[in-house]
């Protein structure tokens, strides 16, 4: 870990590049360039906004207004969407890094997550805005939103080093996880609450640990709740995030000598 976190201070500069370059490249030939990395998502939720709210006329939930509570939900699960997905063809994407470059290849997993970070925290100010304009006034408790946007990239990182390792030699993981990615989206309560679900079954939804996040950006935006009221499940998200952290670590670690005979 030492050695990681000394990577990533050493290599900063270049980091940042690549990161540049690679949302440059990622809307490479687009008029609007990486402005589109914005606009999708907030078409996305402009749309849920005039179906649910203006077409169906959705009722609050908990007495809030259904687009806020729907956006503190969709905008952690974009940016772990975006994340995972990249993340898993970072390897692939950048092989001419592993092949001809003396590159420390661990770092490459990175450079999509801070590409979605970027966007994230865009969106996170958005949500604030909303949030302001429905007459909200900000408190101590938004500040919280960082704390969880902090947990939920220890995941990402830990599931990227995981996927983006093995899909090198196992194409098929990338499919797996656009799977996994489209039926979590539905699995995980975004558009429904968790209080929905009869008590004795919760606990297989609380199993997800993006729930955790999820209920988090809600409990920071609408319920003002601290993490630690809830330290049953941020004790299980920090356990299950810390095995995929150290089992992404060491599966990297095991098949990256490989990487380059592979490609």
């Amino acid at each position: 870990m030492y050695e990681f976190l000394n990577a990533i201070t050493k290599n900063r500069i270049l980091l940042w590049k690549l990161t540049k370059n690679y949302l440059k490249q990622k809307y490479l030939g687009n008029f609007l360039g990486i402005a589109w990395a914005f606009i999708q998502p907030t078409v996305t939720i402009i749309i849920f906004w005039f179906v649910f709210q203006v077409g169906f006329k959705s009722q609050p939930v908990d007495d809030f207004p259904f687009i806020l509570w729907l956006v503190a939900g969709m905008f952690p699960w974009f940016y772990f969407a975006e994340g995972l997905t990249q993340g898993t063809n970072s390897i692939m994407a950048n092989d001419f890094l592993v092949k001809k470059v003396v590159f420390r290849v661990s770092l490459l997993p990175i450079v999509p997550l801070l590409s979605a970070t970027i966007v994230h925290i865009f969106f996170i100010f958005m949500m604030y805005a909303m949030f302001i304009v429905y007459g909200y006034t900000p408190d101590l408790y938004w500040l919280q939103i960082f704390y969880y946007l902090f947990a939920i990239s220890i995941l990402l990182l830990g599931l990227s080093w995981l996927t983006s390792s093995v899909v090198v030699f196992f194409r098929d993981m990338g499919q797996f996880v656009a799977i996994i990615v489209q039926f979590g989206f539905w699995l995980t309560p975004i558009f429904w609450s968790i209080t929905r679900v009869p008590e004795e079954y919760r606990w297989l939804i609380k199993l997800n640990p993006v729930e955790y996040i999820i209920e988090g950006y809600r409990n920071s935006m609408i319920y003002h709740r601290w993490f630690w009221e809830d330290m049953t499940g941020t004790l299980y998200f920090w356990t299950i995030t810390g095995i995929i952290f150290v089992l992404g670590g060491l599966t990297f670690k095991k098949l990256r000598p490989h990487f380059a005979d592979v490609l």
